[in-house]
């Protein structure tokens, strides 16, 4: 959704713009004068100027998002051929290879990076689950959805990017080698640049002096899928919108010779532009392949195009890597013939390339952190950011772990970029964070829809909104608010309060309003429905562990009714309550996912101790646990659940039925005073949805076994159903989403469509 709305809106922009992406000649005048500038001197340079004959080759590579990766086959196959490159430029994914390339990063070290970054986690659109503080992780589980907007005055906006740029600028703090993060781009081993645009007014951002790391993110800032870069006070994207090929920016550095990549996507048939999705896409392939083709005509005869066949590799499939490298080696291959001529002697070419390659990494020695500072852009108190790193002065500290902590930050889900600095002096450290508050995440809105169905007499569906203000005052207080409509109707306000700035501990004082129906069944068979509703307030006591862990203990006070609704002529008196419970809970949460976890774990246990105004019974105690333990190998991924509840008297406080909880069983038709549940749950991966609207697409089963109790009775054998299901499940953006059938002992066949819950 948030990449539709960029795309529409870039396009719009775009066009009343497009004068703009035509240089003035005074803005390719200055230009060529900055890029003919001559560099600082270099090794790579001085080896240059010892064989002054010899003409000087460029390397253009151009954007194409995942098509990129081509990039590095061509690059293996110049090395393989002994072809020196003198300058590199680049836009896009070009400007990434290229300016690793130009840092002194080996091919093999190219290749690792494609191989062994995890893509799925830098097209996501936060940081992964198991990076994000509790509170974060916590909202998952309230409210599956991911359809989320920023609320201001001004109105609802969305978030600036599809993806997060947390696991982006890891992956590319990785590829660079040691020390070559904030050199200027123009001072590395061999001259690179690369190309933005202003996404103000689109002219277009010659990268030349810029920090190699925020040149190569600025460049990369695809609109609508990164967030936009700020560099020298310019909001910029990426490139590939006013020269996604670079041709003109590498003559006036003097190329004599230039070796141009191409690997931008190619036009879409019109059978491919039935969709408002496909038009906005094909509007922007289009003002990108003109300035392609511009920049082609500007190649000279001795200049070589290497132009990879990469049907089949779209933008954003980064999971197809390999088959991107095989087609740019076999492009580079192909033009052998006319790549040879500009080879140098084997000696030469390594004694260029030892100059060229970065040394190897010294051991990331830990050294005593003497200074730390926090610094934040927006409303976050730094005092909080610095307990949220986990840096603490005196300590000893590795590059690693300032990285880590710098990631970390990303998981409170507000902000939208860390920027990390380290200085040693002798054997001391200091180190600085920076980090950017996300404007529209302060203040956010989750949209979720929840429909169920078994397509007999269970049928339910809610409407779901969840707002949060986050960052009210110094110490992070924030206010939660949560709406659902339909089959259940619930309000509920939570305000959220540490008590410090990065305080583990907190106070949480909740009220809340809710009302719903109830079946009543007697051995399996429904013979009543019960109308419900209640208001009350809690006041909880917590600690937090961690961003895994949590503990809660306090007090709720709430009066409720309750009659019966069906059927309508059961003269049963209504029934009103009055009610005090004590309650100690504590939760653990290391879930990647919540519908469909291929990690971590999840573990909730809960005690609560009720009285009952004027009853004159004891307190009732009850209590459960419940745990589940996520499985995941290659296309696999499943978890093993157990679940146990009782209560001092009448029913525990969880029931069974209905999909995975006994499949093929009514829903909620197996109560007692314990209630014991186990399952195995198996799935194997075999599609996926683009990134933009979703994940993986699942077929799998699950084998279950339960029932209900009275554990003051001898435990029989019989009390407990087997169960099992297999089910098609497509992780959606409004949650999980089943389309399954279930069958228990003693019960026929049920089908279920499920969209949202989580289980």
């Amino acid at each position: 959704m948030f990449l539709i709305r960029a795309l529409l809106v870039g396009c719009v922009a775009t066009l009343c713009a497009l004068p703009a992406f035509a240089a003035t000649p005074a803005t390719l005048t200055t230009a060529a004068t900055q890029a003919a500038t001559p560099p600082e001197p270099t090794n790579a340079a001085v080896a240059t100027s010892a064989a002054p004959a010899r003409p000087r080759i460029a390397l253009v590579l151009s954007g194409g998002g995942a098509r990129g990766f081509a990039h590095i086959g061509v690059l293996k196959v110049l090395q393989e051929l002994h072809v020196p490159i003198d300058m590199v430029v680049g836009t896009s994914m070009g400007g990434v290879v290229g300016g690793a390339y130009a840092a002194g990063a080996s091919v093999a070290d190219l290749e690792k990076m494609a191989r062994e970054t995890n893509w799925d986690r830098v097209l996501a659109d936060r940081p992964a689950r198991d990076d994000l503080i509790f509170r974060r992780r916590e909202e998952d589980l309230l409210l599956p959805s991911r359809i989320e907007f920023g609320v201001s005055r001004n109105g609802i906006s969305t978030p600036p990017a599809a993806a997060s740029n947390a696991a982006l600028e890891m992956a590319l703090n990785r590829l660079l080698p040691a020390g070559m993060r904030d050199r200027p781009a123009s001072q590395l081993p061999v001259p690179f640049r690369s190309v933005a645009s202003d996404l103000v007014n689109g002219e277009l951002v010659e990268l030349v002096d810029t920090p190699l790391f925020l040149s190569m993110r600025a460049s990369l800032a695809v609109p609508g899928v990164f967030a936009p870069v700020r560099v020298n006070n310019r909001l910029v994207v990426d490139g590939g919108l006013v020269r996604n090929l670079p041709v003109d920016m590498a003559r006036a550095m003097g190329a004599d010779i230039i070796i141009a990549v191409n690997v931008g996507t190619p036009l879409a048939p019109e059978k491919e532009l039935g969709s408002a999705i496909g038009v906005a896409q094909q509007m922007l392939q289009i003002l990108t392949e003109q300035n392609v083709q511009r920049s082609i005509k500007e190649l000279h005869p001795q200049d070589i195009l290497v132009a990879p066949d990469l049907a089949g590799v779209s933008f954003l499939d980064f999971q197809n890597y390999g088959r991107a490298m095989r087609a740019g080696e076999q492009a580079a291959q192909a033009l052998a013939a006319r790549l040879a001529p500009l080879a140098l002697p084997p000696e030469q070419y390594a004694a260029r390339e030892q100059l060229r390659l970065a040394a190897p990494a010294l051991l990331d020695v830990a050294l005593p952190l003497t200074r730390l500072t926090v610094e934040s852009e927006g409303q976050i108190n730094p005092r909080i950011l610095e307990a949220q790193s986990g840096l603490v002065e005196g300590q000893l500290v590795s590059q690693e772990d300032v990285l880590k902590a710098a990631s970390k930050l990303y998981g409170r889900g507000d902000v939208a970029r860390v920027e990390s600095e380290v200085v040693d002096a002798g054997e001391q450290r200091e180190v600085t964070l920076k980090a950017t508050e996300a404007p529209w995440a302060s203040n956010r809105l989750r949209v979720g829809l929840e429909l169920a169905s078994d397509f007999n007499d269970k049928n339910t569906f809610a409407i779901k909104l969840m707002h949060v203000r986050s960052n009210l005052n110094d110490w992070g207080g924030e206010l939660r608010t949560l709406v659902q409509i339909g089959s259940d109707r619930n309000l509920a306000f939570q305000y959220f309060q540490p008590l410090g700035a990065g305080s583990p501990w907190y106070v949480a004082p909740t009220i809340q309003y809710n009302s719903s129906s109830l079946d009543l069944f007697d051995k399996g068979r429904r013979t009543a429905r019960m109308a419900y509703s209640g208001q009350g307030g809690l006041l909880a006591l917590g600690r937090q562990f961690g961003y895994w862990g949590d503990l809660q203990i306090g007090v709720a006070r709430s009066e409720s009714k309750a009659n019966v609704s069906i059927p309508a002529d059961l003269a049963v008196p209504e029934v009103r309550a009055l009610g005090t419970t004590k309650f100690v809970k504590f939760r653990a949460d290391t879930l990647d996912e919540p519908g469909f976890p291929t990690r971590g774990m999840l573990f909730d246990a809960t005690w609560t101790q009720s009285s009952t105004t004027g009853s004159a019974e004891k307190a009732l105690g009850q209590s459960s646990v419940s745990a589940m333990k996520a499985l995941g190998s290659g296309n696999w991924a499943g978890h093993i659940y157990g679940e146990w509840a009782r209560a001092q008297r009448g029913e525990a406080p969880l029931s069974l039925g209905g999909f995975l909880r006994l499949s093929g069983t009514p829903s909620d038709s197996v109560t007692g005073r314990s209630i014991a549940l186990a399952r195995f749950v198996m799935a194997r991966r075999i599609g996926s949805l683009p990134t933009t609207f979703g994940g993986a697409v699942r077929a799998g089963f699950s084998v279950e076994m339960g029932g209900g109790f009275d554990q003051s009775e001898p435990l029989r054998r019989s009390v407990f159903t087997q169960a099992s299901s297999v089910f098609l499940a497509v992780d959606t953006r409004f949650g999980p989403a089943y389309l399954a059938t279930g069958s228990s002992k003693g019960n026929t066949g049920t089908v279920y469509l499920f969209l949202g819950p989580v289980w």
